[in-house]
């Protein structure tokens, strides 16, 4: 089964170009253009990770996320965090509120698709 993906991100160029690239591999895409849209589609659609912008308009990623983390059917969804920040105390706080990892944008899809299938065996390794 295909491992379902929620990608959060305001800006529409972002969304499409990880949408069609982590759809190559095989995975399910899930899209949400800023935090609030990202709750209630991990809420109905409880997708195996998430991957959140932190700034977004009406809700940020970082706001999603810890709202997603005191939820009992999300809380254990592991999170990569976007940013354009390279800011510590960012990835600090993003850690804080629950991303299992921290990419500074402009990430590498390399990069990105290391991070997911690492949080993805490891999440089927806790399952077993």
């Amino acid at each position: 089964m295909a491992l379902k993906i929620l990608v959060a991100d305001d800006q529409l160029h972002m969304l499409r170009f990880v949408q069609h690239e982590l759809q190559q591999e095989g995975y399910r895409l899930l899209l949400a253009h800023d935090g609030i849209e990202a709750i209630e589609t991990a809420l109905r659609e409880k997708p195996d990770l998430l991957v959140l912008d932190v700034m977004m308009p009406r809700m940020d990623g970082l706001t999603a996320l810890r709202r997603l983390k005191t939820e009992e059917t999300t809380r254990s969804i592991p999170a990569i965090v976007l940013t354009s920040s390279a800011h510590q105390l960012l990835r600090q706080e993003a850690e804080f509120c629950g991303a299992d990892v921290v990419l500074t944008k402009p990430f590498s899809l390399t990069q990105l698709r290391q991070e997911i299938r690492l949080l993805a065996s490891r999440n089927r390794a806790d399952a077993e």
